[in-house]
């Protein structure tokens, strides 16, 4: 048995996600058999990364600067003259799609080279990059196309005067972008991330909603909180019946992580045992005094009828196909995530997160919540972006979000809690656990290297 095929550790509640996926119903791709258990990163994170302005302006000349971070989908610039706007702290990218071809996609800083004003304030569809103050213009590949009253501008280059190229790449239906020209390729920087997830061709996938939130915390602090099952005892106390969560798997290699937690199976910290409807009716989000959505049969269990009705769900979709996905890949909640801010969900979830600070200020976040559908045909067009200020409630958007609106108000409860706390507190530092919160242990690793830390900082 190699290292990645290791059981993760002695210590984790039994049964393990290895040991449940020994009762498969079918056989279990490899993707899932990996294990890779981080032992390294800190213990104790300080309390200071998530509050003091000095981090944010590390993050902003060593982090956003360099390395790789998703600016869009694929489907939200689908046609020739697309723009899209990133913002990142203090910089703003544009996105354009220039061709037909699968990697005619470029980004550039989003600036006029005249006297800075962005060239887009948002996504569009153009024959040509006009600035709306003075009218420079630039054609859709960069080059320069035209100055208002050259003759006043003898001494401008026009040969030179292209907008700056970025570094672009693509993965899962997914556009990357990196302002660092020496940065390495895309595919290097997420190593393992194609053996976790590209059985489940997230490329084939499209928006069908998408949802961000204003939230009155760090954005490091709020992307933590969905990197880890250990709050779920807690904090989502409505899943224990069906929801595995001390069984969860944590893997991390190079710059991603992943977590597995099966589901249709109980907790093993809850303190009553619950039956096989118990267990479904859970995973099903069904509440105690309605009826049964679905019945669990005499020679079932609530994880293969999650994974029946799973596979009648998807075979639209998938045809044979699904056939030969194994009870795990339908059921389980994957939840993987790529350094520093982005969150894409395995198998066929269709969650995706990403977290980044609001604009130029460290002490609110925006998290960004995207459901990934598969489909038929021709790609359906991307749903359009929902946004909701601080004072909004996830559980009004539920007709978009399902039973999850009412999980991220739970998790909303602490989020800003936790930021008053951290400023309360007399410690100086937060505790991590040796597993469970491993994924964030990684984080904080590959952060103190790229803003080059010193121990303890």
């Amino acid at each position: 048995m190699t290292t990645a095929e290791k059981e993760p550790t002695d210590s984790v509640p039994r049964p393990s996600y290895q040991q449940l996926l020994d009762g498969d119903s079918r056989a279990v791709p490899r993707a899932l058999r990996q294990t890779y258990p981080f032992t390294g990163g800190p213990d104790e994170i300080p309390v200071r990364r998530y509050l003091d302005r000095g981090y944010h302006e590390l993050e902003k000349s060593r982090l956003w600067s360099r390395v790789w971070q998703v600016a869009c989908r694929d489907e939200q610039i689908p046609s020739v003259g697309d723009t899209w706007v990133y913002d990142i702290a203090d910089k703003s990218y544009l996105i354009v799609r220039t061709g037909t071809g699968s990697d005619d996609i470029v980004a550039y800083p989003n600036a006029c080279l005249h006297r800075g004003r962005t060239l887009r304030d948002g996504p569009g569809r153009v024959t040509e990059l006009q600035c709306s103050f003075h009218g420079f213009c630039w054609h859709l590949d960069g080059g320069l196309k035209r100055i208002p009253s050259p003759w006043d501008f003898p001494h401008v280059d026009a040969s030179a005067w292209g907008l700056r190229h970025l570094r672009v790449g693509r993965w899962g239906g997914f556009v990357f972008v990196n302002p660092d020209p020496d940065c390495q390729r895309l595919g290097e920087f997420l190593g393992v991330l194609s053996d976790w997830c590209d059985r489940w061709r997230l490329d084939r996938r499209y928006i069908r909603t998408h949802v961000t939130k204003t939230v009155r915390a760090n954005w490091k602090l709020v992307q933590e909180a969905f990197m880890e099952s250990y709050h779920v005892v807690t904090t989502h106390p409505q899943l224990l019946p069906g929801f595995g969560d001390a069984n969860t798997q944590y893997d991390a290699n190079g710059h991603v992580a992943r977590a597995i937690s099966p589901r249709g199976v109980a907790s093993p910290l809850l303190g009553w045992t619950p039956s096989e409807q118990q267990q479904l009716d859970s995973a099903l989000d069904t509440r105690e005094d309605d009826p049964p959505t679905l019945l669990v049969g005499t020679d079932s269990t609530a994880r293969l009828e999650l994974a029946r009705v799973g596979r009648a769900t998807l075979r639209p979709l998938l045809g044979d196909d699904v056939d030969d996905l194994c009870d795990a890949e339908i059921v389980d909640s994957y939840f993987a995530n790529v350094f520093p801010n982005v969150h894409p969900w395995g198998a066929y979830n269709q969650i995706f997160y990403r977290f980044r600070p609001s604009g130029d200020d460290h002490t609110v976040s925006e998290m960004e919540v995207m459901l990934l559908a598969p489909f038929v045909g021709e790609r359906p067009a991307a749903a359009e972006v929902i946004r909701l200020g601080a004072d909004d409630h996830w559980r009004d958007q539920i007709e978009a979000l399902g039973s999850l609106a009412r999980v991220f108000d739970q998790d909303e409860f602490n989020l800003e809690a936790v930021q008053r706390g951290l400023r309360a507190t007399g410690r100086t530092s937060v505790t991590l656990s040796k597993y469970q919160e491993s994924k964030i242990r990684h984080f904080h690793a590959l952060y103190a290297e790229y803003l080059e830390l010193a121990e303890g900082d």
